[in-house]
């Protein structure tokens, strides 16, 4: 995509990640003069090695600038703000993120935003899918992981469908999503905002620009977000649409027992599916995702039947309960994303007879929390930093263990016990609680070695005269 709007005049852009290089090749290509700083110097030099410039940011370095696309990942209020906010402060310069650029790019086009503590991945794929599945003309990114400047531009009606991180939310002031979603509010990242109440704030900044008749859809499951639902709804900027997924939720969309009810419309609540019968979507957790992803594509106009027929298909996302094979009676989970012990809950609670492959860099807290979860566990085989620390807990709970050590040991032993108990419908599970960096680059990187690693078994399997389900 190309940033016409500073052509001619310089601009600057700090953090050279992937979107801070996007950020940078728009502009550029845009007529702009552009100025680029990271504090770190292999960025530097992979900028400059692209033909950009990096300037230090100082007073006189910046004195040109008329704007200044930010990272995200970079603090720019708590816990420390970096040295370059009071540059720009003083310059009466307020820093945006790339989102913001592609807003005043495109700005006819219809937009969906996304926000929420946990879920907000899968329901931006989601929605994505539905609307690609209903023949509109659609584009998908932000914090899900495509530059948002990678995007294809769109006319009036094209649709955006964006995730957005709390960071994201307070660098585009611009924001007036048509659609606007709010999943849930857990305490996350509470230094970055001063605390949960300026988490929230941030959180909310997601409906501040929205007017009739725009659509607010906003998880009922925790009370911030309550709370919240009836702050939007007393502002009288946006249709409140109220999403549930554990239990009735008058006028709005919400399941019971796995199955998904609209009662925005007259003549009270309708059965709309069966949730439990999509594969790609187990779990409350889903399920919650599920509800507000058919009211932001109902808000788009997308017929009831289209949008079943659309999560039928949907393929879910990497690395997140991901089912990557069947074989002999056993299904393969790939759960890597699961870096806490509140995500491993939400993959642990969809599945009876877990044979759990568990363990990394453990977070704080390690795995107390799922001691209610642990008689799902047949057998736990643990592997890095946490293993001796989450046997300890494991074994006092009647749990039976293997300390495997490395993800190559551990999923052929799995597949092994797995096989061979007598019970319905065993899964082995990767969901590791644990962030990934002490055997692994990333979480990615883990389940692609996972995906590997059953592939191989399966290919065995074939080889020998067995095969996949």
């Amino acid at each position: 995509m190309v940033i016409p709007h500073y052509a001619g005049r310089t601009v600057a852009v700090l953090g050279l990640g992937k979107t801070g290089l996007t950020a940078a090749r728009a502009l550029s290509m845009g007529g702009a003069r552009v100025k680029c700083w990271d504090d770190t110097a292999d960025r530097r030099a992979e900028a400059e090695a692209a033909g950009f410039t990096c300037v230090e940011p100082t007073p006189r370095s910046w004195s040109d600038i008329v704007a200044c696309v930010w990272s995200p990942g970079i603090p720019h209020t708590f816990p420390k703000p970096h040295p370059a906010k009071a540059i720009l402060e003083a310059k009466g310069i307020a820093p945006v993120c790339d989102i913001e650029l592609l807003l005043n790019r495109c700005a006819d086009a219809f937009t969906v935003a996304i926000t929420g503590t946990n879920g907000k991945s899968t329901t931006t794929a989601l929605i994505g899918h539905i609307l690609a599945c209903a023949g509109h003309r659609v584009e998908v990114g932000g914090n899900l992981g495509t530059p948002v400047l990678e995007l294809a531009p769109l006319p009036f009606h094209g649709t955006y469908v964006l995730e957005m991180s709390s960071y994201q939310l307070e660098l585009t002031p611009s924001l007036s999503p048509d659609v606007a979603l709010l999943l849930n509010i857990t305490p996350d990242h509470l230094a970055r905002h001063g605390g949960m109440d300026g988490y929230v704030a941030a959180k909310e900044r997601i409906f501040a620009n929205q007017w009739q008749p725009a659509v607010a859809v906003i998880g009922q499951d925790d009370k911030h977000c309550r709370a919240m639902t009836r702050r939007v709804a007393h502002a009288c900027n946006a249709d409140v649409i109220p999403v549930r997924a554990d239990g009735e939720e008058p006028g709005g969309i919400f399941t019971l027992d796995g199955v998904l009810f609209d009662a925005t419309e007259r003549g009270g609540p309708r059965e709309v599916c069966d949730l439990r019968t999509i594969p790609a979507l187990p779990g409350a957790h889903n399920w919650q995702n599920a509800c507000a992803a058919y009211a932001a594509c109902r808000a788009r106009g997308v017929h009831p039947q289209t949008i079943v027929a659309a999560m039928r298909t949907f393929p879910g996302l990497a690395h997140r309960q991901e089912t990557v094979a069947m074989i002999d009676g056993v299904r393969f989970v790939n759960d890597s994303k699961a870096t806490n012990a509140e995500a491993a809950e939400k993959a642990l609670t969809c599945y009876g007879a877990v044979y759990w492959i568990a363990g990394g860099q453990a977070k704080e807290g390690g795995i107390d929390a799922l001691k209610p979860h642990f008689k799902r566990i047949r057998h736990a085989f643990l592997i890095g930093e946490a293993a001796a620390e989450f046997a300890t807990v494991l074994k006092a709970e009647g749990v039976p263990v293997t300390m495997a050590g490395t993800l190559d040991e551990a999923v052929p032993a799995a597949a092994v016990r797995a096989a061979r108990d007598d019970v319905r419908d065993p899964v082995v599970l990767l969901s590791p609680a644990c962030a990934s960096w002490d055997q692994f680059k990333s979480f990615e990187h883990r389940g692609d070695t996972f995906r590997a690693l059953v592939a191989r078994m399966e290919a065995r399997g074939a080889a020998a005269g067995g095969g996949a389900a």
